[in-house]
C-alpha cells in the first residue's frame, strides 16, 4: 500500500535569528524542529526532514527518530533547493508530498492529520491549509503528478507558481486559530511567541 509522506523543509539560514538557530530554539521542552518532527511522525506517514550541509545541530535534534534525514547540498540557493533535494529522495510510489516548514510551531498532529485523511479522500487535489476565515498557509500537500512541476522550481519559492497554475484543483482546509499562519523568523517573533505561551499557561 502506498501512502504521501511528509517533507520537513529545514535547510533555511535562519538569518533573521541574530545569530540563533531558530529551528534549535526549545518549545515544550524540546527543540523546535524535534518537536515538529515528532508530531509529524505521530501521524504514521513516512517523514522526511531537509537539512542543509553545514548545521550539524539540526540532525543532532533529530537523533533517535524514526524518520530520514536529506541533506540539501545547495540549501544557499533557496527554498526551491530544498524541495527539489525531499522530493528526490521520497520513496517510490508515494502518492502525495506535505510541504511542512519546521518554524511552525503551532501546527500539530491533529492539524498534519487533517490534510492526510482528505487526500485519501481526494487523492488529485492540491490541500492547502488555512486560517477560518480562508487565509491561505501552511502545510500544503500536492498530489505525486505535480512532482515533476515542482522538481522544475528554482529559487526562493516553495510552490506558488504551481499553486497559481491549477486553482482549479486547490481545496483549501481551515485549521485553529493561527495555525496554518504563525512561523517564528525573528528573535522578536519568538519573544512574541514566549510571551503569549506564558499568558495562556503554557509554551
Amino acid at each position: 500500500m502506498t501512502h504521501p509522506a511528509i517533507l520537513i523543509l529545514a535547510a533555511g539560514a535562519s538569518s533573521r535569528m541574530g545569530g540563533r538557530d531558530k529551528l534549535l530554539e526549545s518549545v515544550a521542552g524540546q527543540p523546535l524542529l524535534r518537536l515538529m518532527a515528532s508530531r509529524a511522525l505521530a501521524t504514521a506517514v513516512p517523514v522526511l526532514a531537509v537539512l542543509p550541509p553545514d548545521r550539524p545541530d539540526r540532525a543532532k535534534a533529530l537523533r533517535g527518530l524514526p524518520l530520514q534525514t536529506v541533506v540539501a547540498e545547495n540549501a544557499a540557493q533557496g527554498m526551491a533547493a530544498s524541495l527539489r533535494a525531499g522530493l528526490a529522495a521520497l520513496p517510490p510510489g508515494t502518492t502525495g508530498a506535505m510541504i511542512l516548514p519546521a518554524d511552525m510551531p503551532l501546527i500539530t498532529t491533529a492539524d498534519l492529520s487533517l490534510l492526510l485523511i482528505q487526500h485519501r479522500e481526494a487523492p488529485c487535489a492540491i490541500l492547502r491549509a488555512c486560517t477560518a476565515d480562508g487565509r491561505a498557509g501552511h502545510p500544503v500537500l500536492f498530489p505525486a503528478d505535480l512532482f515533476p512541476d515542482l522538481m522544475a522550481l528554482s529559487g526562493d519559492e516553495g510552490g506558488r507558481s504551481v499553486l497559481k497554475a491549477r486553482p482549479e484543483r486547490l481545496h483549501l482546509l481551515p485549521l485553529p486559530g493561527d495555525h496554518a499562519m504563525l512561523d517564528l523568523d525573528t528573535a522578536e517573533d519568538w519573544a512574541a511567541f514566549r510571551a503569549a505561551a506564558t499568558g495562556s499557561g503554557g509554551e
